[in-house]
């Protein structure tokens, strides 16, 4: 799956997550659907409107070597609503023209993103769907090379009084201390 279908999947498992709090979900207008109790969708997203962190203000960013090249790395924002917490990460590959198109398995092999809960001592991997596709970017999916790619990675969220993790992103350096916001 590329990334733009990666990401309009998470997108409209979202929305799908905000629209699916209502109580009168019954196809025949009545009250018969589910009240959404404790532990359904409609307790995992809270209420209000979905907001999008800024990928163009970065929180932390740093330069890396991959296998293909420099890698401008950064964070524009962790987020937690309800269960879940969504990282935005922007990533612009520099890449010598002429070989091949840049994709994060390319540039730094099969490791997924992680939260490292420095309190409670867990790693948190990206979550996946019930079809076993995580919610995150294509692995494989073209990366544009000497501009910001917005890749955004979904994770059950952190315990209240965790206020920021460790962030790693495959082989490359850590991020320290990252804020989440609630």
């Amino acid at each position: 799956m590329r990334i733009s279908q990666r990401a309009a999947a998470a997108a409209a498992t979202l929305a799908l997550l905000t629209a699916g709090t209502s109580t009168a979900c019954s196809p025949f207008g009545d009250d018969s659907g589910d009240k959404g109790g404790n532990g359904t969708a409609a307790n995992s997203v809270a209420k209000g409107h979905p907001s999008v962190s800024n990928p163009g203000k970065l929180i932390i960013q740093t330069t890396a070597d991959s296998t293909m090249g420099k890698v401008d790395l950064g964070i524009a924002g962790l987020t937690v609503r309800g269960k879940l917490a969504n990282l935005v990460v922007s990533l612009t590959p520099h890449v010598d023209a002429g070989g091949d198109t840049p994709t994060l398995f390319r540039l730094n092999g099969s490791n997924d993103a992680s939260l490292l809960d420095t309190v409670n001592l867990k790693r948190y991997v990206v979550v996946h769907d019930s079809d076993n596709n995580t919610l995150g970017p294509d692995l494989h999916g073209d990366l544009k090379n000497n501009a910001a790619n917005t890749l955004n990675f979904v994770f059950a969220a952190p315990p209240d009084n965790v206020k920021a993790v460790d962030v790693q992103i495959g082989k490359f350096p850590i991020f320290r201390d990252v804020p989440i916001g609630r």
